[in-house]
């Protein structure tokens, strides 16, 4: 079965035709604007693919329905719609272009990939808000987790890369790119992760905040500090390495930082001391690891990232090769001799995993 792949992200589309044997039969990328796709651009583009026999579309945010991959038609458009809300950087532009491929390839059989749905089988421990009864019942707030896919693709092939059975595996994965997460994967199932009812929460991200104190939040939005639309939009357009170091860029912040710049060196401080101390709470999660992982842009890119979280988690058994480290291209090994806990570098290809999930929905 060959599948389109379609990834959107905030600000590009991503098409990826995979081939009945999982290799790369095409690519396209495209810019994408406030949840707007050219349609006039990507009909052409998508001519160029070729044809293919079903379409494995990324759709960020799921609830409590959806933990599966699900077959699109008009109902589930909808459900994924009045979701929007949850996920106001991702789940506009995915659902447009669900809409204009149903138009360009209305014979073409569609499947959303929804990357909640990984961590659909969190334990109630791990997923309950310590809220009124009233608000998780009538607003159905609890911690859904995000970068499901990634997650999933990273823990199976560090489980390969282990040479062991995936279900006897504990891994702790990083997808570490523009947004951020981990998750404590315990035999091929997510049991715990950072994001949370938002893709805001958790780690420092490129112009996320991460984890902040709600009563700042609350401090902020009171007595007319900042108007709540310039809030929500500071804490996801100007927060992160961007409010700490003036770019988003994570290369660009450890260059300035090894020249001493003042603000790119706190920046990737705190960085990396969110890093290690949520790794180790992964960790608890698990009871211990057998893997760490490495994914996403950041996580495959930047040794300076890899070697700063691994020095702090030596009471782990986490310890890295300083020259496997610098010289690592995925998917590899880095792990320093004798350490406990192996650490791998491994592409991220949510294009294979939507592909595989693609298929199974639809049987093929």
């Amino acid at each position: 079965m060959r599948v389109l792949v379609v990834n959107a992200g905030s600000s590009s589309v991503k098409l990826r035709l995979l081939a009945d044997d999982d290799s790369l039969a095409g690519s396209v990328d495209l810019p994408a604007e406030e949840g707007k796709v050219d349609e006039g651009e990507l009909a052409p583009r998508l001519g160029e693919l070729g044809p293919a026999d079903a379409i494995g579309h990324r759709v960020v945010h799921g609830g409590t329905r959806f933990t599966a991959p699900v077959v699109i038609d008009d109902d589930s458009l909808a459900a994924l719609d009045a979701l929007t809300e949850l996920a106001p950087l991702h789940q506009p532009t995915a659902l447009e272009l669900i809409r204009v491929l149903r138009r360009l390839r209305p014979d073409t059989p569609a499947v959303a990939c929804v990357d909640t749905a990984f961590h659909a089988t969190l334990p109630p421990a791990a997923y309950t808000y310590p809220l009124p009864a009233a608000w998780r019942s009538r607003f159905g707030v609890r911690r859904f987790g995000f970068h499901g896919l990634s997650h999933a693709w990273a823990s199976r092939r560090a489980a390969a890369m282990l040479d062991g059975p995936e279900e006897a595996v504990r891994v702790v994965t990083c997808h570490l790119g523009s947004g951020a997460s981990l998750a404590a994967v315990a035999g091929g199932r997510s049991v715990d992760t950072t994001m949370s009812f938002t893709p805001l929460d958790g780690l420092v991200m490129a112009t996320r905040s991460g984890a902040v104190d709600p009563g700042l939040v609350l401090w902020l939005a009171t007595c007319g500090r900042i108007p709540l639309d310039d809030l929500e939009r500071e804490l996801y357009h100007g927060s992160g390495l961007r409010g700490l170091a003036g770019t988003a860029d994570m290369k660009t912040v450890v260059e300035r930082a090894e020249v001493g710049e003042a603000d790119a060196a706190l920046a990737l401080d705190v960085y990396l001391h969110r890093l290690r101390s949520m790794i180790a709470a992964m960790a608890a999660a698990l009871s211990g690891m057998d893997a760490l992982v490495f994914t996403g842009g950041v996580g495959e890119r930047s040794p300076v990232v890899r070697q700063g979280a691994a020095d702090g988690l030596g009471f782990l058994g986490i310890a890295v090769d300083a020259a496997l480290n610098a010289d690592a291209r995925p998917d590899v090994e880095i792990t320093a001799p004798g350490a406990a806990v192996r650490t791998f570098v491994v592409n991220a290809r949510e294009d294979l995993e939507i592909a595989r999930l693609t298929r199974q929905a639809l049987g093929g």
